[in-house]
């Protein structure tokens, strides 16, 4: 199905309902919602941003890695765009930048440590819910489990073949942990009970 392209395109009905349930799952308000710029992230948080209106809200950069560029155009499909990100993908260039406007794969690291500092770096207590993107959340995890700072071609495959095993479905609530005593976070597997059947699972060259 053509998309509007990455920044543009707009939830489906599957996607509201998925924000929904996102939003229900929630036993307690979030000390702050936090969401990328991208049309469907901010159309994901709207139902919890809804349901607490107290709750501080806040746009950061952690919007999906478009590395595509002006190849993922308006009205293109995943099929139409299969072979450039296969190309991207073995190229192995982490600096690579595609389509003119593409982010590199240094840039998209570089950004996930900037989150994971600026994450740390609250001083408020309680939960921090961020309506992110299945790529970047990859790129996160991966980043945490890996502990590269500055991407090599090696470790650049590394990621891409932690993506093709890592299922990250639509919706999932993925919980970083603080470490006692330090800015670090572990990784508390995904959860997707309160998805039902409405879950579904993004890969790394949709």
């Amino acid at each position: 199905m053509p998309t509007d392209g990455p920044y543009a395109s707009p939830l489906t009905a599957l996607g509201e309902q998925q924000a929904a349930r996102v939003a229900d799952a929630f036993a307690a308000p979030p000390a702050l919602i936090v969401s990328s710029s991208f049309v469907r992230a901010r159309q994901t948080a709207e139902p919890a941003v809804k349901r607490f209106p107290e709750t501080p809200y806040e746009e950061w950069p952690v919007g999906e890695f478009t590395y595509l560029g002006a190849l993922h155009g308006p009205r293109t499909t995943s099929e139409q765009r299969r072979p450039h990100a296969e190309a991207y993908w073995e190229r192995l260039d982490p600096a690579y930048v595609c389509g003119g406007d593409g982010e590199s794969f240094q840039a998209l690291i570089a950004r996930v440590h900037v989150f994971l500092d600026r994450l740390a770096g609250l001083r408020e207590e309680g939960l921090v819910a961020v309506f992110t993107h299945g790529i970047f959340m990859k790129a996160v995890i991966w980043s945490l489990l890996s502990g590269v700072g500055e991407p090599d071609a090696a470790a650049m495959r590394g990621f891409r073949q932690f993506g093709e095993v890592c299922e990250m479905p639509n919706g999932v609530i993925t919980e970083l942990r603080r470490l006692d005593g330090s800015r670090g976070f572990r990784v508390v597997g995904g959860g997707t009970a309160h998805l039902g059947e409405a879950s579904t699972v993004q890969r790394i060259l949709d």
